[in-house]
Formats: C-alpha cells, structure tokens, sequence
C-alpha cells in the first residue's frame, strides 16, 4: 500500500487516535494559569507561614494572606498584560525591519535564506527552488525570517488582556489554597495543613503540566512541590526569628 494511501478504517482509527488519544494540546492560556496559580500558592504560602510564626494569630494571619492575595494577583496580572504587549511591539518592530532589509539588502537577505535551508539539508535545484519560492513574495520571505532567523510568533496584542484576566485569576484561586486551613482550625494546625495541601497542589499542577507538555508527570510533580514548598519555608524561618513576643 502507497503512503498515504489508507483504507476508510485505518483513517477512522488514525482520526480516533489524533482527537482523542493522543490529540494536539492547546498551550495558550496553561502557561498563564500555571504561572499565576503558582506564583499565588507559594507567595501567599511564605506570607501566612511567617504571620503565623511571628504572631500565632490568625485573624492577622488571614488579614495579611487576603492583603497579599489581592495585591499578587493585581501586580501579576499587570506584569501579564505589559509583558504579552512588549512582546507584541518586538515582533512587528522586528517584523518592520525585515521589511525594510528586504528592499534596501535584499542580497544580503536571500543569503540568508539560503544559508538557512541549505543548513536544514537542502541543496542543488531543489534549494534553488525553495529560495526562489520564498523570496518571490515580500510577506511570505519576511514570515519565514521571523520564525527561522528571529525564533518570533506573531502575537495578538488583544491577546495582553486575556492573559492578564488568566494570570490574575489563577494567583487568586492559588492563593485561597495556603488561607483556607487558617479559616477553620487553630494557627499550629493550619500551619502544617496549609503546607501539605499547598504541596499537593502544587504536585498536581506539575503533574498535570507534564501531561499536556512533555516530561514524566511524576518527576515534574515532585519537583514543583518541593521547590515551591522549600520556597515558602523561608518565610516561616523570617517569622520565627523575628517572632513577636506576647503582649503582656
């Protein structure tokens, strides 16, 4: 049988495998939510943690972790917002450079293509061809510069606001999680509940990542965890040795 030459039940079962088995992941928006979500567990986790251990009360434990809640998810929703942006600007200001040596080295900027196919293989009158082909259209020449040379993806700068809402979101939902236990039982348990589902979280989210990425779930669990975890201890060490003594 000819390569691409398939009977209707070996393409029932290949579309079976492309959508369901093993289908395509869409990245937009994971990326975001992990780094919010992230950013809000371990922060809000170190901030609650040293509360706790400087003061042992949690009214200002639960003051402080919604202070710091609010604000996190604010100040990561902006950085979201300016960053998509920045990024935005340095692909259309690279973009219209292109452009421009397209029309005043263009030489220089066939040499370029050229010595970029002829590095992925390429050679003789098929590398002829794919040059002329590329570089008989202005707009299709300065794409394939952008993506080879440059390593740049065209970025919808409406798209600044939607990972803010996504970032600042998910640093809410993440920072709830530390705060919870503090909302119910006493300051020495929560501490140590908050904790423990805080690193569970996190294992999930690295889990999880490593699902619809690449890497080994596990192994991408484990490390989140730990490293997120770690990070937030550094907080209860700051409120532990700064603790507060009682008021008399």
């Amino acid at each position: 049988m000819m390569l691409g030459m398939a009977t209707p039940d070996q393409l029932m079962n290949e579309i079976l495998h492309h959508t369901q088995t093993d289908p395509h992941k869409r990245a937009s928006g994971l990326s975001d939510f992990i780094l919010g979500a992230q950013d809000g567990l371990v922060n809000v986790l170190g901030v609650v943690l040293g509360i706790a251990a400087a003061t042992n009360d949690a009214r200002i434990v639960l003051v402080a972790g919604l202070a710091t809640t609010f604000a996190e998810s604010i100040s990561m929703g902006a950085v979201a917002y300016t960053t998509t942006l920045a990024d935005a600007d340095l692909y259309q200001s690279e973009r219209e450079r292109e452009y421009r040596h397209i029309i005043e080295a263009p030489n220089l900027e066939i040499k370029e293509i050229r010595d970029i196919y002829k590095n992925k293989g390429f050679k003789g009158k098929l590398l002829d061809r794919i040059v002329d082909t590329i570089t008989a259209n202005q707009d299709v020449w300065v794409a394939v510069m952008m993506a080879e040379e440059h390593q740049l993806a065209p970025i919808d700068r409406r798209s600044a606001l939607r990972a803010a809402l996504v970032v600042g979101f998910a640093a809410v939902v993440g920072s709830v999680v530390p705060l919870a236990p503090f909302m119910i039982w006493s300051v020495s348990i929560s501490m140590w509940l908050s904790v423990l589902v805080t690193a569970l979280v996190l294992f999930a989210i690295g889990a999880y990542k490593a699902r619809v990425t690449v890497g080994k779930p596990l192994k991408s669990g484990v490390e989140m965890a730990v490293i997120g975890t770690v990070s937030a201890l550094a907080g209860y060490l700051v409120g532990f040795l700064l603790k507060v003594p009682p008021v008399p």
